[in-house]
């Protein structure tokens, strides 16, 4: 008895459910329909999104072009001041260095190539002044890792706060949606397609700012964390060379 009731009440319905479900919708579905439709809120944080998106891009391309640019020099650079350094030339090694300004091994090994050469002309190498290049060494590492880092705190910034800057215009659509119900006095489609709208856009929209923030930004901290490597074995074996060098002369 209780499922025929059931039944009975479910098929009374269906035509008042049907007619709100297909109720005619005003909304237009293309981009310029849509920018239209959203109300000033929506508009704000859409164009915020914008410019997040710019503001990463553009750090995603100026990062990497230049850890290209340092990978590229690196490569050339690593064999001839290798080569330079086992004749003793150690002013044709940072000659070689000087050509290679992007790549961040050769930023390095200048440092400590110029701390060393004030005395590495002497009978005598003291230890004092290895320590000094090494010193070097290590400021000349700390500078060259903040400038492989810049801009990625913001690519960060923006991979982790677009989703929140998106929910603020969900909320604002779904505010919106429920106003429209309250301003027509109806429930169909048509009275909140426009509110349910602005949300979708702008929930869209963060994730797709933020998902390839996110991304290239762990991407580029491995690269940077690469070339932190390199750097360290670069400074150890310019410090193992001073100590040969040294031992030699003695």
């Amino acid at each position: 008895m209780f499922l025929a009731n059931l039944a009975t009440y479910a098929l009374s319905h269906v035509p008042s459910a049907a007619a709100w479900i297909f109720q005619e919708a005003t909304v237009g579905w293309d981009p310029v329909s849509l920018w239209r439709q959203m109300g000033i809120l929506a508009k704000i944080v859409v164009v915020i999104l914008f410019i997040m998106s710019g503001w990463s891009i553009g750090v995603m391309i100026d990062r990497a072009m230049a850890f290209s640019a340092a990978r590229k020099q690196s490569r050339a650079f690593a064999p001839a001041v290798a080569g330079a350094l086992r004749e003793g030339k150690i002013d044709e090694a940072i000659k070689v260095a000087e050509r290679n300004k992007k790549s961040h091994l050769a930023k390095v090994v200048t440092a400590g190539l110029q701390e060393f050469k004030a005395h590495g002309d002497s009978a005598d190498i003291p230890g004092e002044q290895i320590e000094a290049s090494k010193r070097a060494l290590e400021r000349a590492e700390a500078i060259v890792h903040a400038e492989l880092k810049r801009g990625l705190g913001g690519l960060a910034t923006i991979g982790s706060t677009a989703p929140f800057v998106g929910l603020f215009g969900t909320v604002v659509g779904i505010l919106n949606a429920f106003k429209e119900i309250s301003t027509q006095k109806a429930t169909g489609l048509g009275a909140v397609a426009g509110g349910i709208s602005e949300a979708l856009v702008t929930t869209a929209i963060g994730l797709f700012v933020a998902i390839p923030a996110v991304m290239m930004f762990n991407y580029f901290t491995g690269k940077v964390e690469a070339f932190d490597v390199e750097m360290d074995n670069s400074s150890s074996e310019l410090i193992d060379y001073f100590l040969k060098r040294r031992s030699v002369r003695r």
